[in-house]
């Protein structure tokens, strides 16, 4: 059999992999993905192929000649695949760049839990109403997009997920993301910060739009703002968030 999986492994370790992909992870004879994501899942039966994050279009071109030479190939991403993620990455490939040795390898794609649904999870409903997703990243869209794209959102009072808010070679845009969101939005905004959920390192933060602070994010940070209903309550000795169902 020609066979490549595309499959999220969640943010974390064993307990966020479901049922589904723990199969397809069983059956595969290699693993293709970003080497922090392999070392999460891989044994002495698995042959693994690491590259390095940036490596996606490659990776994926790399894991379809694994799969055209017979082997069970699965593609490894963290949180889910779809989001940001080697789904796509896949896609791309075999439309636009397509080898006749491909033609034949059987595909499928896997989902897993993903950052901005553990995320929220962690503090309560931020995303229980309408929201949209963005990476805040302008290497492969220019800032201009994401910049108009943002004051959109804001403007249509969409609760937002930010992936990939800040890097040392980024260090400006998020600091920018909240100059465009304060002059659209209330200052009491609910904003999340959540690093590494469920791992070892795992950091959560509740904050207000005024009080948000950029230096705190980096790349490993999903960052959550609210709508204008979103809003804060105590219960059980923590401060939770929610963005009601209704909407008046």
């Amino acid at each position: 059999m020609k066979r490549l999986d595309v499959i999220g492994v969640g943010p974390a370790g064993p307990g966020w992999i479901s049922p589904e992909t723990q199969s397809v992870i069983g059956m595969a004879t290699d693993l293709v993905g970003y080497g922090p994501y392999l070392d999460r899942l891989a044994s002495e039966r698995h042959r693994c192929h690491a590259s390095d994050n940036r490596e996606e279009l490659e990776r994926a071109a790399q894991a379809l000649d694994l799969a055209a030479e017979g082997r069970h190939v699965a593609v490894v991403s963290g949180g889910d695949p779809g989001i940001f993620a080697m789904a796509a990455a896949l896609c791309e490939v075999l439309d636009r760049h397509a080898k006749p040795g491909w033609a034949d390898v059987e595909f499928g794609i896997y989902p897993g839990i993903s950052a901005l649904q553990a995320a929220a999870a962690r503090v309560g409903a931020p995303l229980g109403h309408d929201f949209c997703v963005m990476s805040l990243s302008d290497n492969l869209k220019p800032w201009e997009v994401i910049a108009r794209r943002l004051q959109l959102a804001a403007q249509a009072d969409f609760a937002m997920a930010f992936y990939n808010p800040r890097s040392s070679s980024r260090p400006w845009q998020m600091g920018e993301a909240l100059s465009i969101l304060r002059a659209e939005q209330p200052g009491e905004t609910p904003v999340v910060f959540a690093a590494a959920v469920g791992r070892a390192d795992e950091w959560v933060r509740m904050t207000t739009l005024a009080e948000a602070d950029a230096s705190e994010v980096d790349m490993r940070t999903l960052v959550i703002v609210g709508n204008s209903r979103s809003r804060f309550f105590a219960h059980a000795g923590r401060d939770w968030v929610y963005s009601p169902r209704d909407y008046e």
